[in-house]
């Protein structure tokens, strides 16, 4: 029934489609895999988005944090009345050291104050299990839930503190997950690891008594109004809190956690906005090659359709139909791909953001876009191809197509002739004779392993920052971090525990930089001279002699500030007697990870007029004493949180194989498809046009491994010539995706491309084509030679 509705145009589509299935479905695939892409991470973007809103707008997730030494009460009230703030809450917020059951090594924690009756009114948290803490109740806590998960605990069990000097043992009453650490980090840590970082919330009155904060606070949370002036607000908070040893307040662009969350984002965003151009360019080339082909097989029949009355415009509509079916199946495939890896991302996603909740739930708008691109690639590829056949007049449509004429071809004229068989200069022959052709087969394949290439480095780079990070520079076997600054003696104490072979102290000041109308809010790390355990390197990964005066400063942290050698700074100290400092910059580093500014130990406490103070050490000790050291460490008053370097290495990995190696299947698996699409419609188009001819020699005694190599055998010179472009294209993308979407404020990652990148991206494409020139190479061996000689009138 729904067949004898069709119009006979559209019968013919269908017809079409059918016989050239093949190439069809390969076409398809191509289209499908960039809007997949595309739906896959704008949908995750919009999902991460949405959720981020809804969680941070639920929780009253704030606007400002503003910490101080030690402030009174009733500063809250002149904080509020400050135009543009909506509500402040302050709180009591320390580092402290755990002793965790089953663990040897010390872990940190990060203690939080909760009121005594109501919840939190700006960063509430969701209480996952168990119940809040009862007033008076001084040892009840909440625990966040990536800490007891990592560690097995449930409602009841106990952790010890040393909580101002004193070991006290906690029971964790509720579990809980907060805005505040989505993405939760230990100081001086690079990546999130629950099982020696936990956050803990106690009751206000334990935590106040426990501190001498009774009837004071150390840090404020400021929400705002819709329309209030960000900046205008910090600095009048800064007014107010400088006498209370205020510490700079700040917004969400320098709270760790959603610095992170929106780094991740912009990197979905920039990939998004790089991949799925890539895959529709290659299914516009396809598909003009595509079309053109089969106008050229249908001249004859295009001369009837239009001697019997069919307009140009008719024939026109009638392949753009054609074009619009194997696109619409594409994009209906991408969208079903893309929405189901979008789920499997967002459980990923889960694992990696603490979030309450997180459904991957694409926007319209978003499968609207990846259609209309799709479409509009589609037909842009066609356009020509199409006007052509609409344009085509009947009476030469009707006649047969001129003969190819064939001659040397350029390199066929410098090679020896004894160099080369007949067959290889047929080859030779037929790739001069359409070099256009070629060479889009070529760009194809070579965007094919340019993907796979641009894809993986981030492994390759990866794994040079561990090298460089954690074994050149970084060398220390753990950081020790004291509760604030202490007198060098402390680092003397540190020398004298059990297995510690050599340490080396420094300090840690959190600075404003300005240059200019430029700003940035950073840590100043004050080293010794020549440092031998934590070392600054330079571009070539040398080790870097610190100068007794001016500041040394990444590279990244350099470009933000538009600073280079020799300029000064102006340098707004944020903690002690606050500072403010006009500095030299002595020097730009290279470096990977954060923004960072370095100065001389001894030149650092001279400006900050406070003797020889450090805010912790730089350990080498010898594991044979490791447990010994251990136990001292958890029970020394003055250490806040101890970072061991190995369990830190082992975390990145961790975190790194389990992002990165997922997307490198995914674009293996596109890249495949691009590969297979481009070599196996160029083998069925080439295999259409020669089939007589190839017919012919077989006629005339060639066997079939002959004939098959001159049609296969071009497919594996265009392949090979693919390489070296292909290399290259990678190394460029490799950049672009690099500058794009993995260079922020919390990390760099550098364009390092290994060998064995290079050849698992060639070897993914050689088995892409070698699978396709398998499925045409049966289809050569099994050629009906009568029907394919026979003479059409």
């Amino acid at each position: 029934m729904f067949h004898t509705l069709l119009h006979p145009l559209d019968k013919k589509v269908l017809r079409e489609l059918w016989r050239v299935r093949g190439q069809a479905l390969a076409i398809a695939a191509v289209i499908g895999a960039g809007v997949a892409v595309l739906v896959m991470m704008y949908g995750m973007l919009a999902s991460l988005d949405a959720t981020r809103a809804a969680y941070y707008e639920r929780y009253r997730f704030a606007d400002i944090w503003v910490p101080v030494k030690r402030a009174p009460e009733n500063l809250k009230a002149d904080i509020a009345r400050i135009n543009g703030v909506a509500s402040v809450e302050t709180r009591i917020f320390v580092d402290v050291t755990l002793d965790v059951p089953g663990m040897v090594e010390p872990a940190t924690g990060r203690m939080i104050s909760i009121p005594e009756a109501g919840r939190p009114a700006i960063n509430d948290v969701v209480l996952r299990a168990g119940r809040w803490p009862e007033p008076n109740h001084p040892r009840e806590v909440l625990a966040d839930q990536s800490f007891m998960d990592a560690h097995g605990f449930t409602p009841g069990s106990e952790v010890a503190a040393i909580i101002n000097g004193r070991k006290r043992t906690l029971t964790v009453v509720g579990v809980v997950l907060s805005p505040e650490f989505v993405y939760a980090i230990a100081p001086g840590e690079l990546m999130p690891d629950a099982k020696r970082f936990g956050i803990l919330w106690m009751n206000r009155d334990a935590l106040a008594a426990a501190y001498d904060l009774d009837g004071a606070f150390n840090e404020a949370l400021i929400r705002l109004l819709r329309d209030a002036n960000r900046s205008d607000v910090i600095d009048e908070v800064d007014a107010l809190t400088d006498r209370y040893g205020g510490g700079g307040a700040y917004d969400r662009d320098d709270q760790i956690s959603d610095a992170f969350l929106t780094s991740e984002m912009d990197q979905l965003r920039n990939f998004g906005a790089v991949l799925p151009p890539i895959f529709l360019v290659v299914a516009a080339f396809l598909l003009n090659v595509v079309i053109g082909r089969m106008i050229e097989t249908e001249r004859e029949q295009i001369g009837l359709l239009k001697a019997f009355g069919y307009s140009n415009w008719a024939v026109g509509v009638h392949y753009l139909k054609f074009v619009g079916v194997l696109t619409g199946i594409g994009v209906f495939a991408g969208i079903a791909g893309g929405a189901w890896m979008g789920r499997g991302m967002a459980g990923m996603y889960t694992e990696y953001f603490k979030f309450p909740f997180l459904y991957y739930k694409a926007d319209p708008a978003v499968f609207a876009l990846g259609a209309g691109i799709s479409v509009l690639a589609a037909f842009l590829g066609t356009l020509a191809a199409v006007r052509r056949a609409a344009l085509l007049p009947p009476a030469v449509a009707m006649r047969p197509a001129p003969p190819t004429r064939y001659g040397q071809a350029l390199i066929e004229r410098l090679l020896p002739r004894r160099m080369t068989d007949q067959p290889t200069r047929m080859i030779l022959r037929h790739i001069g004779r359409w070099p256009v052709r070629s060479g889009m087969t070529v760009t194809g394949i070579a965007v094919a392993i340019g993907l796979l290439i641009g894809s993986s480095f981030a492994l390759d780079s990866m794994d040079f920052m561990i090298d460089v990070n954690f074994f050149q520079a970084e060398r220390q076997t753990m950081t020790v971090i004291f509760e604030g600054p202490r007198h060098y003696d402390a680092v003397r104490a540190v020398d004298g525990l059990p297995g510690i072979m050599a340490t080396e102290p420094f300090r840690m000041v959190g600075v404003r930089m300005v240059k200019g109308p430029r700003e940035k809010r950073v840590s100043i790390t004050g080293l010794v001279q020549e440092p031998q355990i934590s070392r600054v390197l330079d571009a070539d990964q040398q080790p870097v002699v610190l100068p007794e005066s001016g500041v040394l400063l990444s590279d990244y942290l350099a470009r933000l500030l538009g600073a280079r050698e020799g300029d000064m700074l102006t340098v707004e100290v944020l903690e002690g007697r606050r500072p403010v400092l006009s500095l030299p910059v002595a020097r730009v580093v290279e470096s990977y990870i954060g923004l960072n500014a370095y100065m001389h130990l001894p030149a650092l406490n001279a400006v900050m007029q406070e003797g020889h103070a450090v805010s912790g050490a730089y350990i080498l000790n010898d594991s044979a004493y490791q447990d010994a050291l251990y136990r001292e460490l958890k029970d020394t008053p003055a250490v806040a949180g101890v970072t061991l370097q190995r369990k830190a290495v082992q975390t990145f990995r961790d975190t790194v194989d389990e992002s990165f190696s997922t997307m490198v299947i995914f674009n293996a698996v596109f890249a495949g498809f691009i590969a297979i699409g481009v070599v196996y419609n160029a083998a069925r188009i080439s295999l259409a046009e020669r089939a007589r001819e190839l017919a012919s020699l077989r006629v005339l005694g060639f066997s079939r491994a002959e004939v098959a190599y001159i049609l296969l055998g071009e497919l594996a010179l265009l392949t090979v010539l693919a390489l070296l472009p292909g290399c290259l294209f990678g190394f460029g993308l490799a950049h672009l995706i690099g500058t794009l979407g993995m260079e922020t404020e919390l990390f760099r990652v550098p364009v390092i491309i290994a060998p064995s990148t290079y050849g698992f991206s060639i070897l993914v494409v050689l088995a892409a084509s070698f699978v396709s020139s398998l499925i045409v190479g049966r289809r050569v061996a099994r050629l009906d030679l009568i029907s394919v000689l026979k003479t059409r009138d």
